[in-house]
């Protein structure tokens, strides 16, 4: 009798997920073209369309950029300061700012916001650290990673990300190509071989969820997977001044030496001494307003064009300006369009408004997203998630631009009111001061609280010295009836 051998699920994937792993690989194809589209309008490397009419094709070759869809992003992510981790019953944060710092959180955060705002999203991979590290936190870029998502429960169902030779624990070559696939009990490591995959570790987590989070930018309710800050209106004016500055250079080019004329010339004037016709550039350049009278005396007439304006064109791009301020809701001085007279600062602070409106709603979006990411963690460590009613809460610097001195005001005027106390957190909160400023300044408290405790108590040492110093009023008076001699 022959025996059946089982495949060992350590070393080959299984039909579901050799699927699963097709089926997802193929949303990431089909996907990146759109993503590269949108990452190509922010680093300015977009292929402009010519209408093939006012460029002639000796001048094909030449490109503009116009930097307003990069502007109009970063405006936006420059806003979104993720400062510090606490809970919401003020318990000890030690452990998630230790966890923030182990993995650079908050450097990384500026990172994914700012590809959730270009791409429309950006994923958070959660997993255990090396040995007694704390778990390590990931931010993966939506070109190499793509989810199923769960629209009922508002959670990935599976994930799928692609790289090559990043792992160096596995020994993989540069050249090869790793598949990590996230399930929901445990998470796959495969490379590609020979066509095929070959499954090189399994790590088993059996959290019930794949370990992967996205954080979307402009959802919908139809439409989860997220949308860029740089839209197709963005694309459409970003191409329509790209073209308006070619026809700048491009009348430059034509026009940016005086076209002239010469009527009544003689042949010679245009020919050297042997008698050769001399290029156009000799003749422009050359001696052609010392001509000679022709045979009947007349002098040439010379004349010239007049030169062209471009001031037309800078208009139609200060419009482009004005109309691209009003889509990526930034100041149109951000873009480069200044009137005759300069705004005022509560004109500046209302042109702005739209913006930090805009990033205040990113801040609750992508709050969420961080929580999450914490309580992954927080899971992974402990080995079990911890509980809901303990509340995690994101710190973040304000998106407005208010000045130091209002600030100021308004947190002395909450505690002149007796609505916050003096030295609570709160206060230096609203005054503007950043998580490590604030952690300082409690430290000097504590510092200076110490040192007048010992001041104190210090002079009630020297007081009790003296005291038991002084001689008493009988050795004073020699007596106890106080009419001693003395």
């Amino acid at each position: 009798m022959s025996a059946t051998i089982p495949e060992l699920p350590l070393l080959t994937l299984s039909d579901d997920e050799v699927q699963l792993l097709t089926a997802l690989r193929s949303d990431l194809l089909n996907q990146r073209f759109n993503l590269e589209l949108l990452d190509a309008y922010f680093n300015g490397e977009q292929v402009v369309r010519d209408l093939g009419i006012s460029i002639p094709p000796q001048l094909r070759g030449l490109h503009t950029v116009i930097g307003w869809p990069r502007i109009g992003v970063e405006a936006l992510e420059q806003r979104l300061d993720l400062e510090a981790f606490r809970w919401a019953d003020g318990s000890d944060p030690s452990a998630l700012r230790e966890i923030a710092e182990a993995n650079d959180w908050f450097d990384e955060a500026s990172l994914a916001h700012l590809d959730a705002l270009t791409y429309g999203r950006e994923y958070v991979v959660a997993g255990s650290g090396e040995g007694d590290d704390p778990p390590l936190i990931t931010f993966e870029s939506p070109l190499d990673m793509t989810v199923f998502w769960d629209a009922r429960l508002r959670m990935v169902r599976s994930a799928l990300r692609e790289s090559q030779g990043d792992r160096m624990d596995f020994g993989l070559a540069p050249d090869d190509r790793l598949a990590t696939l996230y399930l929901p009990d445990q998470t796959v490591f495969a490379v590609e071989v020979d066509g095929g995959w070959e499954v090189i570790d399994r790590d088993i987590h059996n959290l019930g969820m794949p370990p992967v989070l996205r954080m979307a930018n402009r959802q919908r309710t139809a439409d989860r997977i997220g949308k860029s800050e740089i839209t197709p209106e963005v694309m459409s004016i970003t191409d329509a001044a790209c073209r308006r500055l070619m026809g700048i250079e491009v009348q430059a080019e034509f026009f940016g030496a005086p076209q002239r004329y010469i009527l009544g010339a003689s042949e010679s004037a245009f020919q050297d001494a042997e008698g050769n016709a001399k290029s156009a550039w000799e003749t422009y350049i050359g001696r052609v307003l010392a001509l000679e009278r022709d045979e009947d005396g007349a002098v040439p007439t010379v004349g010239a064009f007049a030169a062209h304006d471009p001031s037309g064109m800078t208009k139609i791009i200060d419009l482009y300006a004005r109309i691209m301020s009003s889509q990526l809701s930034v100041p149109p001085h951000m873009l480069g369009y200044t009137s005759d007279n300069p705004a005022s600062a509560d004109a500046i602070r209302s042109a702005e408004g739209a913006l930090v409106k805009k990033a205040e709603r990113r801040i609750r979006r992508f709050s969420a997203t961080h929580r999450d990411a914490m309580r992954l963690a927080l899971w992974f460590r402990d080995g079990e998630p911890p509980p809901k009613e303990q509340r995690i809460e994101c710190v973040w610097r304000n998106p407005a631009t208010p000045t130091i001195a209002a600030q100021t005001d308004a947190a002395v005027k909450m505690v002149q009111s007796g609505i916050l106390p003096a030295d609570g957190d709160v206060v230096l909160e609203m005054a503007g001061l950043s998580e490590d400023q604030r952690r300082r300044v409690a430290s000097e408290r504590r510092r200076s609280a110490a040192s007048a405790s010992g001041g104190q108590l210090m002079d009630r040492l020297a007081a009790l010295g003296e005291a038991q110093a002084l001689p008493s009023t009988a050795e004073v008076t020699g007596g106890d009836d106080g009419l001693g001699q003395q």
